[in-house]
């Protein structure tokens, strides 16, 4: 079955959180508690559904994987590694079901965002990930993101990524 794309609504809260808790859940058991640990409330989701584009991709109607743009820095991201940029996303809270993660769903999640950012228009797409062995760097790097730094921001370990979105395509 294929997927499908939309941008998240209150309904679609309670699937969220889900599988943030699932994925929360999984990356726990495997590495240990750390950052990745964390779940977020209802409040939380729907405060960032008013504040950002929370994506959801479904198969059928299950939610089986969520990303969120915003054009808002992040906390723990020094815009000064970055390439200079004029209108950049940041990308947060990427989450793919656990029985599909290795199934090409996240790849296809990456494709989306491109779609989306040329569309918004934006033209780059920064992220941080923990540089820890529950981090998702190596991901992007395959997905074409490019590996800016790494550094400590507040005692985390964290690797800056950022992909160039080029006009058209």
């Amino acid at each position: 079955m294929r997927l499908t794309f939309t941008r998240a609504t209150p309904d679609d809260v309670p699937a969220l959180i889900a599988l943030k808790e699932e994925t929360a859940s999984a990356l726990t058991a495997r590495f240990g508690d750390g950052h990745w640990s964390a779940v977020g409330t209802e409040k939380g989701t729907l405060h960032q559904l008013a504040i950002s584009a929370v994506f959801v991709a479904k198969r059928g109607r299950a939610v089986i994987a969520t990303f969120r743009l915003s054009t808002r820095k992040p906390w723990a991201i020094d815009k000064s590694y970055f390439s200079a940029a004029e209108n950049p996303l940041y990308l947060t809270d990427m989450a793919v079901r656990v029985e599909e993660q290795g199934a090409g769903v996240g790849r296809r999640c990456v494709e989306q965002m491109v779609h989306i950012a040329r569309a918004w228009p934006a033209d780059a797409i920064r992220l941080d990930a923990y540089d820890a062995p529950a981090g998702a760097g190596l991901f992007y790097g395959r997905c074409g993101f490019r590996h800016v730094a790494d550094l400590k921001y507040r005692e985390v370990s964290l690797s800056y990524y950022e992909m160039r979105i080029p006009e058209g395509g």
